[in-house]
């Protein structure tokens, strides 16, 4: 159901002009959920959580993607769709021709029409260049969705002077998301030198015993520090989302 408070908020924009009747009627009649027959865009989402579905892109055919991402476009101003190929992409911009495309997050974003001012400040951690996909994913999915981003590559515990170089930017953070594989200490490491909540992602990088990542999973899981949370391997999207849920709750936004 549509909350109290963003049904008087919209009502309130019809009475002074600022929506259309007809443009509120059309925003009720898609709510909980639209169905588009082989998927149920939960246009909803919004008003329960403050922020839209995203769109998982893997699995899908591009024809599914476009159809998804042409109704979600309609239905609010936010769009991201992850995990999606650069071929993929192509096919689907002709019928979203304001979608970018960040290849090295393989992610496509929708840009707000209207400038925000991005909150607080997520840091972003790798512990190897190789990790950087990941991070790049965290990234995007924290500008997108309306967090203040700054990254540090590259800090891993083999050099751990790299990352107390940057003790400054580190207690600047209001929450940390670390990336890291191998045997994945470095969430452990950061979250024993500041204050703010830490979310750890575990990568598919590394060796054979590491396990294509279950190895740096259990590490985090195991960790000694309180204040980590562990994301699933490779998720960047899924940490970046927790984050910003920390950084700018809804009530604060």
């Amino acid at each position: 159901m549509v909350s109290e408070q963003r049904l008087r908020r919209w009502l309130g924009e019809v009475r002074n002009g600022h929506r259309t009747p007809r443009a509120l009627m059309e925003v009720l009649r898609r709510l909980p959920y639209e169905d588009l027959g082989f998927a149920r865009l939960d246009t909803h989402r919004w008003l329960r959580r403050g922020l839209p579905e995203v769109i998982f892109c893997d699995g899908k055919t591009p024809e599914q993607i476009a159809h998804i991402s042409r109704r979600a476009a309609k239905a609010h101003e936010l769009l991201l769709l992850t995990r999606l190929d650069p071929a993929v992409f192509e096919r689907v911009r002709t019928a979203l021709p304001t979608l970018r495309y960040n290849a090295e997050a393989r992610a496509a974003y929708q840009p707000p029409r209207s400038r925000r001012r991005l909150r607080g400040l997520v840091l972003v951690i790798t512990g190897g260049t190789s990790d950087i996909p990941v991070a790049a994913e965290a990234a995007l999915t924290l500008e997108v969705l309306g967090s203040r981003t700054a990254r540090l590559y590259d800090v891993g515990v083999a050099g751990v002077h790299r990352l107390i170089g940057q003790w400054r930017l580190l207690q600047r953070a209001r929450v940390i998301i670390v990336i890291a594989g191998m045997e994945g200490a470095l969430p452990s490491v950061v979250a024993g030198l500041v204050r703010c909540p830490v979310i750890a992602v575990p990568t598919s990088v590394g060796y054979g015993a590491s396990f294509q990542g279950i190895a740096p999973l259990l590490t985090m899981l195991n960790s000694c520090v309180p204040g980590i949370g562990a994301v699933n391997i490779d998720n960047g999207f899924g940490a970046a989302y927790l984050a910003h849920l920390i950084n700018a709750p809804p009530g604060r936004r």
